[in-house]
């Protein structure tokens, strides 16, 4: 349990880096729904859909393979200098090649007058990769709070400049005085300008990380890196294609090509209501890899990995039920235009936590150095998403896509959970999972029933607030005898 408790520990510290950072940034979406259409909000939900892929492309399993490296010979510092210098020369040959060509590749996504908006997105996507082995390696070092600090500085960072051009800058405009950067017409731009200032100034603050570089390159280790690394880039793309896709998807499938991009914008800002599902799962993944991989070689890991999963699963679950539960609360941080995808969010909290449950099974095959097999999951996971997706979109639009994440994600954690007990068994406590989850939809069922018998609100959230106490009582009743049972 003391491991457990220091896996826990460090989550609440790197999520302090999302979750605090990014529930405020959170806090952006009802400013972001009010001032831009549904068109352009579907727009910028594209364009960071395209940073998904691209920052898979820029690191190409470096920091995965640096953690799996480092594991293995703790005591040479080439390891991760030689993945930086690497990731460095990459990202930089990337920079230059989209800024050079960013008019002809503005035109292929169909966006031919924005062609900024490459050299923007070229920018961010290049050096938040080049920051991404530093902070790879500040957990590495298990140095949660140095990365946390900087994580919040750079979020805070876009929350604040996003203000400065959408609230300060119209406000001094209509005072008869401008303010730098700001051209007087507000637009989707400044969202993406407030992004890449932050990741600049993010750069310095890892300098002395940065500078590691010249600990020199190991060519023989930069060749076992990219093998063990190649199959996680296919992991990663596909990875993508499930999670981001749907959101290029929509503007290319949906049959009304004029309402594309507002049916895009309305299934991203939903999205965004899942968002402390998305959050948890973040942060669990930021401590739970160096986690276990530090485990891989004490006797009881494959007890901790189990142990871990159970709460993992509470959790999520509970994430739900607050969520879902609570609707009429969450839905007031995007603007009433976008109520209409409200009935996609208990199906995508859903979706990210067989996603979240994925991430925990997929331990297996990056310990038994089965990357092949990995990849092949991620590969099936985005034949479904693609197939889906082409079949539903022109059919029922990002209800569809829904759907089509939903049971993407689901398919990958039974067909993982499978192969894992073949090549590392781990005794994952699956009764007590489908058990919880079905628990967890009774509950929720219950209070979609009598939503309609109690017309005063107060007295619905009190209901919901009992339901969610009963789930978490059950939970703490069945956690307290199995750890009994079982001596933990």
């Amino acid at each position: 349990m003391s491991s457990i408790k220091k896996l826990a520990s460090q989550t609440a510290i790197y999520g302090l880096s999302t979750i605090v950072g990014r529930m405020f940034n959170f806090l952006l979406v009802p400013l972001h729904t009010a001032l831009f259409s549904k068109a352009d909000f579907g727009t910028q939900s594209e364009m960071y859909g395209y940073v998904a892929f691209f920052n898979v492309l820029l690191l190409y399993g470096m920091e995965t393979a640096f953690f799996r490296f480092t594991n293995d010979n703790k005591e040479n510092p080439k390891i991760y200098s030689t993945a930086l210098v690497s990731v460095i020369i990459s990202s930089v040959s990337f920079m230059l090649i989209f800024i050079l060509f960013s008019q002809p590749i503005a035109s292929l996504i169909r966006y031919p007058n924005n062609a900024e908006y490459i050299v923007y997105f070229a920018l961010i996507i290049g050096l938040d990769a080049i920051t991404m082995l530093p902070f790879a390696y500040l957990r590495q070092q298990n140095k949660p709070l140095k990365f946390a600090i900087i994580k919040n500085i750079n979020i805070f960072t876009s929350i604040l400049l996003n203000l400065y051009f959408l609230l300060l800058g119209p406000f001094m405009q209509n005072k008869g005085i401008m303010i730098p950067l700001f051209d007087g017409e507000i637009g989707i731009k400044y969202v993406f300008i407030s992004h890449l200032i932050a990741s600049i100034i993010t750069v310095p603050m890892l300098i002395f990380e940065i500078k590691k570089i010249q600990l020199g390159f190991d060519f023989a280790i930069w060749k076992q890196m990219l093998v063990y690394g190649a199959p996680l880039i296919i992991v990663g793309f596909a990875g993508m294609i499930n999670e981001t896709l749907d959101r290029v998807l929509i503007k290319y499938l949906y049959p009304d090509a004029s309402l594309a991009n507002e049916m895009n914008g309305i299934y991203a800002a939903n999205y965004k209501l899942s968002i402390l599902m998305t959050l948890f799962i973040q942060a669990f993944k930021f401590a739970a890899e160096p986690f276990f991989f530090s485990h891989a070689k004490t006797t009881d890991k494959r007890t901790i990995y189990a142990t871990v999963m159970d709460y993992f699963v509470i959790i999520c679950l509970s994430l739900f039920l607050m969520v879902t539960l609570f609707i009429d609360v969450f839905k007031q941080y995007i603007d009433v235009k976008f109520h209409a995808g409200l009935h996609v969010v208990p199906i995508l909290l859903l979706a990210n936590m067989f996603l979240g449950i994925y991430y925990n099974l997929s331990i297996w095959y990056k310990l038994s150095d089965n990357n092949k097999k990995g990849a092949n999951i991620s590969i099936m996971g985005a034949v479904i998403t693609l197939v889906l997706n082409f079949i539903w979109i022109p059919i029922y639009g990002y209800t569809g896509s829904a759907w089509a994440t939903f049971i993407c994600y689901f398919s990958m954690m039974v067909v993982s959970y499978f192969m894992g007990k073949k090549y590392y068994p781990i005794h994952y406590h699956v009764n007590k999972f489908i058990g919880y989850t079905i628990f967890a939809l009774v509950l929720f069922y219950i209070s979609k029933m009598v939503n309609d018998l109690i017309p005063e609100q107060q007295y619905l959230y009190i209901m919901n607030a009992i339901l969610l106490l009963s789930f978490f009582a059950v939970a703490f009743v069945i956690e307290k005898r199995f750890k009994t049972i079982h001596n933990l």
